[in-house]
């Protein structure tokens, strides 16, 4: 049954339906009357019908019926007994501290077992624990009551070594200790410093690592004398690479860009290393020029002049004839070093030279290394060397009268005296290496910048070296 309000509008549109069927067809037949009147009236009632259909039968009233189950409980005896059966370990992590023995080391770490201590010790690979120098973290899990069952730590030998991670593990009554390279996260770190003192002082300062500082003076060194040439006020800004293991940095990387300002000039340089480049890696002005050195005035690191580039009596021969090129003496083995990256063009015996290798440049420069006691294991026809790479020995081969390095810098062949010769600079980059190059100089830029002060804006001097 409709309610009252709905009813009422049903029968209003019924009214209205009426009033338009008399209207609408005055003065036809009958028939005609009766047919069309009925069918609006059907539709009209249809459409009130649907209309004002009824909403959805309230069922807050109807009743609810409810499924219960008993739900068996677990057994509380049984789960105890399961974790009193269970061994429990404990884990304790602690930086290795100056002036740490092994006893205090791992008392900290909450060790109390003289048969672990006994074992790393004695073992060579376990006994590098004892060798971790201050600040090192060391990991130990241990029983409730202090027995070993597994200690890990970090090994690095040097900024460019291996980093191992060391693994000591109980097995049974006994333990076994084993190394695995450590995989390594490399992380970019931004810092800046003002010098007030001194640079190292300026590096602490801002928590630079020494290896870094020392590579800031490498980049610098042939504009700024750190030892004379500071102010000040002097500002530095450096890009770098830190390496981490399990979260802890392990080592420092290689400096990837930096800027320095001394007495109002600025100083820019920015590392790049394409692989397969035969130019190898090295440091570049930001538009692309090398700032090494394409040459090393010595090919030696610690040595003396025993003969130049001049007229002279040859030792051997006792007539006057052109030494061509220069003599550094040193002891037997001393290592000798490429002065430029290049490819080897001759390794062997050559007459008067004895053991030499020519290696030859780019833009018709070569050099050549005579009297070698013997050559570097790889060194081959056609080897790629880079400078500073060592190619062999310090040695008295052919005539010679003691141990030196004969060392000749050409120019199309054409030896010329190395200590007074115009040496170029390092090949600058070009064509697609040059696009590659302006990629990472870019995003080194947009870090640089960050560090710098607002609106700083000093005179930018290329390095060169």
């Amino acid at each position: 049954m409709f309610p009252k309000d709905k009813f009422a509008r049903a029968a209003s549109l019924y009214r209205t339906t009426h009033r338009y069927c008399h209207e609408k067809f005055h003065g036809a037949s009958r028939k005609t009357k009766i047919l069309s009147a009925g069918a609006l009236f059907l539709g009209a009632f249809t459409l009130g019908a649907a209309g004002f259909a009824p909403a959805e039968p309230d069922t807050s009233d109807a009743p609810v019926h409810a499924i219960v189950k008993d739900l068996a409980l677990p057994d509380l005896q049984q789960q105890v007994a399961q974790l009193e059966d269970r061994e429990e370990y404990y884990v304790n992590e602690d930086k290795v501290r100056a002036g740490d023995t092994l006893a205090t080391l791992l008392t900290r770490l909450g060790v109390d077992d003289s048969a672990a201590a006994s074992f790393i010790k004695s073992d060579t690979l376990a006994r590098a624990v004892m060798q971790l120098r201050a600040g090192k973290r060391v990991t130990a899990r241990t029983s409730e009551d202090g027995e070993l069952q597994q200690l890990t730590a970090t090994l690095s030998d040097s900024r460019d070594g291996p980093v191992n991670n060391l693994l000591i593990e109980r097995d049974g009554d006994k333990f076994k200790a084993s190394t695995a390279p450590a995989v390594l996260e490399r992380r970019i770190e931004m810092r800046s410093g003002q010098i007030r003192s001194s640079l190292f002082a300026a590096t602490d300062n801002a928590q630079i690592p020494d290896s870094i500082a020392t590579q800031i003076v490498d980049m610098f060194a042939t504009n700024i004398n750190f030892a004379s040439d500071l102010r000040r006020g002097d500002r530095f800004n450096v890009v770098y690479e830190t390496f981490y293991n399990n979260g802890e940095p392990v080592r420092t990387g290689r400096v990837l860009a930096g800027e320095f300002t001394n007495a109002g000039n600025t100083y820019q340089a920015v590392w790049f290393d394409e692989p397969g480049s035969k130019i190898g890696g090295g440091y570049y002005s930001f538009d692309g020029k090398s700032l090494k050195k394409a040459f090393l005035k010595s090919p030696l690191a610690f040595t003396r002049i025993s003969s130049g580039f001049s007229m002279r009596m040859h030792p051997i021969l006792g007539i006057w004839k052109q030494h061509t090129g220069v003599d550094f003496a040193a002891p037997t083995g001393t290592p000798i070093h490429a002065s430029g990256d290049g490819v080897i063009d001759f390794v062997g015996k050559q007459n008067g030279y004895g053991n030499i290798v020519v290696i030859k440049h780019w833009n018709n420069y070569s050099t050549a290394y005579g009297h070698m006691s013997r050559f570097a294991a790889d060194i081959r026809k056609g080897t790629k060397v880079s400078q500073g790479d060592v190619i062999g020995y310090v040695g008295m081969t052919g005539w010679a009268t003691g141990p030196h390095l004969h060392y000749e810098f050409r120019i199309s062949n054409v030896p010329r005296n190395p200590l007074s010769v115009e040496v170029p600079n390092a090949q600058p980059l070009a064509g697609a290496q040059l696009q590659r190059f302006r990629s990472v100089s870019t995003d080194m830029n947009r870090r640089l910048a960050l560090l710098r002060p607002a609106g700083e804006n000093g005179n930018v001097a290329l390095a060169s070296r």
